[in-house]
């Protein structure tokens, strides 16, 4: 789990003669990740295409063009089906045929099509004129000109205009249009240059006669008959697409595995009579390999282990060499991997986990030298998310909504999103019933626990108090533990692939300053100029484990006459703040000044408590207003509780009167339930759609800041990303079959 699956180099050597039952035998097995050669070896080249790659290409083009012309997609696909050549080859060019024909005939009208709904636009404001199109050109003594504006305004232009010594302006509604006798002289173009100053915008005259109603009602005629040509045209399509949709389907996959296999001798080191492959193999499973090629092949294919790929985040390959069979020759030159060539990457987790594999490939995919973050995301993030939210209502629709994704959909990353919310809702749950909460309502105490009250509380009103601060204090504990085990984690592998020095110094020194740092907060030392809850939290209500602060250990004080810090104690806590840096420096001078990260970072998962608050206040509002609360007087302070079977009269100020067992000292809002028929109908939508944003909010605060904490505070401990994924050289097959 904390590794992906280990990978063997392996190499793949042989006659060209038997190259292509090697790649039928390696296509089949969907196992070999293969690495491109590089050009590095004297004597080898890259490979050539077998013969009958290029007409495989042509003809993969051609089926997935015709795939978009005829919008076929995954559901149009039907039983899977066994697919030759020669059926490629007989019906392809005659699809290909009858498609490009309708298709060609689907564009011709669509061009069709838009030029009368142009032309229509055009006619629009000319039918509203109501002037024959006839009488708005062809004069040899008249300008005219057509737009829209303001009649008032043409008007006034004209009669400003010098060049103009008559005019006409016709007009309806918006549209206008100007008849005018320019003045012996005028320029060309004189009406256009008197109408800038007016409210106008030309429009051009359609070279067109008759009325433009008529014109107009004939363009809808033509429309008309252009559609249903359309329609028929794209009919024809589909009934097309319904008998070839499945051949295509098959024949785009069979002739993508073609193109697969006659390509892959490009990956290939070659000669003129032998070829090397090579590339990684899931490390059980050689034999497999190894066996398979042998049994199709025999002994005219030598295939080998070069190496075991070890695991570590940074450096040179360091693997484990297998022993070769004795008198087995190398492969390649010596043997050796193309510099470079990384192993590519199969996150090793149970299927429980899976899910949460999209969430750290959302940063990034591990590299196959650092740890998979994967176990601990699913460990801490539905932890961090259903504290944060806590409530048995909410919970159980988190779970719901993603159980109905994860079996609702095909798509592995809407699945991955399902799994993710499930548990997330779970721990929603539980939270919820330790908070005693059902969307806001504080009703599973007398219902769950024998006691009648939960033994959790968020902490929302004055009489509980304590617990918020709690909260914070605990989100902070939480937030030690996180950053310590980043730290551990890249400890582990400083020490595994740096040796012990550069782990003491990159990551233990973070870890001993950050806990030498919160003891000495939590402890004893100058604890009258702290915050008294630090020393109250732990030692009564909420917590009672009679914690009153850490031992100080004072080693001395610092001299009384140094200005600001004169008389500061020093202990061996904050002693342990300066080992760390001191530590960190000697590993980075640079990263010396990021020292107080060990205090900021732990302070960030006080968000946690932050978030528990907020959620919680929204939802109590949203309660208050449908149900009402009314107040009550406790030794704590005031406590708050909903008007769910009542409300009673607000007392006179200064006095008290008992409903249900409490002394009820003064009410926050009557509630809209218990205001009528039309109030309680507004309190419904209030209800409903308040506990629907909550919800949803959620997903948005809760989910955004736990996933904050893991990506940012945790996973940038020791997390690099940048690997390959594992992509087998093969095809899985989904719409053909060979058998």
């Amino acid at each position: 789990m904390l590794r992906p699956e280990q990978m063997s180099k392996v190499s793949v050597t042989g006659s060209k003669r038997v190259m292509g039952d090697v790649i039928e035998t390696v296509h089949d097995l969907r196992l070999l990740h293969v690495s491109d050669y590089d050009e590095s070896w004297a004597g080898f080249s890259a490979g050539d295409p077998i013969e009958g790659a290029e007409e495989a290409s042509d003809k993969l083009v051609t089926v997935r063009s015709l795939e978009s012309i005829l919008d076929v997609d995954d559901e149009d696909a039907g039983p899977t089906r066994i697919v030759t050549d020669e059926a490629i080859e007989e019906e392809l060019e005659g699809l290909r045929h009858r498609v490009n024909e309708l298709d060609d005939r689907r564009d011709e009208i669509r061009d069709q099509l838009r030029d009368v709904e142009e032309r229509l636009d055009v006619m629009e404001p000319f039918a509203t004129l109501g002037i024959d199109l006839d009488l708005l050109s062809g004069y040899r003594t008249l300008d005219v000109a057509v737009g829209e504006g303001s009649r008032d305004s043409v008007e006034a232009a004209l009669e400003s205009s010098e060049d103009v010594e008559q005019y006409r302006v016709d007009s309806s509604g918006k549209v206008v249009a100007v008849f005018a006798r320019m003045r012996d002289g005028a320029d060309e173009g004189a009406l256009a240059d008197a109408l800038v100053a007016a409210d106008f915008a030309a429009i051009d005259v359609p070279d067109a006669e008759g009325s433009p109603e008529e014109y107009r009602k004939e363009l809808e005629h033509q429309r008309q008959q252009l559609r249903s040509k359309l329609d028929n045209v794209e009919g024809e399509l589909k009934e097309v697409k319904l008998d070839a949709a499945g051949f295509l389907l098959a024949a785009e996959e069979k002739l993508s595995i073609d193109v697969q296999k006659t390509e892959a001798p490009l990956s290939f080191a070659t000669t003129e009579n032998a070829f090397v492959a090579e590339g990684w193999v899931p490390t059980e499973r050689f034999d497999e390999f190894e066996a398979a090629l042998r049994e199709d092949v025999g002994q005219h294919v030598d295939v080998e282990e070069l190496r075991r790929a070890s695991f570590g985040r940074t450096g040179t390959h360091e693997e484990t060499v297998r022993d070769r069979p004795e008198g087995a020759a190398a492969a390649t030159d010596g043997g050796h991997a193309v510099d470079g060539d990384e192993p590519p990457v199969i996150q090793d987790n149970p299927s429980a986990v899976k899910p949460f594999e999209l969430l750290v490939q959302a940063v990034n995919r591990p590299n196959y030298r650092e740890f998979d973050p994967t176990i601990f995301l699913f460990l801490t993030f539905p932890l961090f998310f259903g504290f944060m939210i806590g409530d048995l209502g909410y919970g159980l629709l988190y779970t719901a909504l993603g159980a109905f994704m994860y079996t609702s959909f095909d798509s592995e990353a809407i699945k991955s999103l399902g799994g993710v919310a499930v548990f997330a809702g779970v721990f929603t749950m539980i939270f919820g019933v330790l908070y005693g909460e059902f969307f806001g309502l504080h009703v599973l105490g007398e219902i769950v626990w024998p006691s009648g009250h939960p033994p959790m509380e968020k902490g929302l009103s004055p009489a509980t108090t304590e617990w918020a601060l709690g909260w914070l204090l605990v989100s902070v504990l939480v937030g030690i533990a996180h950053l310590t085990l980043g730290w551990g984690l890249d400890f582990i592998e400083n020490l595994q692939f740096h040796g012990l020095w550069d782990a003491i110094t990159e990551s233990l020194s973070w870890i001993i300053a950050m806990l030498g740092l919160w003891y000495w907060i939590f402890s004893e030392s100058l604890a009258e100029q702290k915050p008294a809850f630090l020393f109250e939290v732990f030692n009564g209500e909420p917590f009672p484990f009679g914690f009153e602060g850490f031992p100080a250990f004072e080693l001395f004080a610092l001299p009384q006459g140094l200005p600001v810090v004169g008389g500061f104690p020093i202990t061996v806590s904050l002693l342990l703040v300066f080992v760390g840096a001191g530590l960190l420096y000697m590993a980075s001078p640079v990263e010396v000044v990021e020292i107080l990260n060990v205090l900021v970072n732990a302070l960030s998962y006080t968000r946690l408590a932050a978030v528990l608050l907020a959620k919680a206040g929204m939802a109590f509002t949203v309660n208050l207003l449908f149900f009402g609360v009314y107040v009550s007087e406790e030794e704590g302070g005031e406590a708050w509780h909903f008007g769910l079977t009542g409300m009673p009269e607000a007392p006179p100020a200064g006095e008290t009167v008992m409903y249900h067992g409490y002394e009820v000292s003064g009410v926050l809002f009557p509630g809209l339930v218990h205001g009528g028929v039309a109030m309680l109908l507004v309190g419904i939508l209030v209800l409903v759609l308040g506990h629907l944003l909550v919800l949803v909010l959620g997903i948005t605060s809760a989910g955004l800041q736990a996933v904050r904490l893991e990506y940012v505070e945790f996973f940038g401990k020791f997390f690099e990303g940048g690997g390959r994924p594992y992509s087998p050289f093969g095809y899985d097959r989904q719409y053909t079959t060979e058998d």
